[in-house]
């Protein structure tokens, strides 16, 4: 039986690569935080890619039935944040990315194996 949430995270996923995003990671921070359970962590080349990646995810999230909570960042289009609830997206132009390196921070977070949710 698959749960909500991977079929979730697919969703975003298969979203995010019809718009070419690269460098995907999913990081499970349940055991982390209570802010959210999953990151999807995503990059596009330039901002016009980020814009159409999060505009990508929020419609095909929105089409699946699922409620977008709050989205941050849309305006400058460097880095778009997607809160889901128990998945939070972000978006990031590739250089803002390295800059900021999540998966450093939350390097006590499992990573999923996309292949095992899509």
């Amino acid at each position: 039986m698959v749960n909500v949430t991977d079929e979730k995270i697919s969703a975003i996923l298969k979203a995010a690569d019809d718009k070419k995003a690269f460098n995907k990671r999913v990081l499970d921070i349940t055991k982390l935080t209570a802010i959210a359970d999953y990151f999807v962590i995503l990059s596009g080349n330039n901002e016009r890619q980020v814009l159409a990646i999060a505009d990508g995810i929020e419609d095909k999230m929105e089409e699946e039935g699922y409620k977008l909570k709050n989205k941050e960042g849309y305006k400058t289009s460097r880095w778009v944040l997607l809160d889901y609830g128990d998945i939070v997206v972000h978006i990031f132009h590739k250089e803002d990315r390295e800059f900021y390196n999540l998966e450093r921070l939350w390097i006590d977070a499992k990573e999923l194996k996309i292949e095992d949710i899509t």
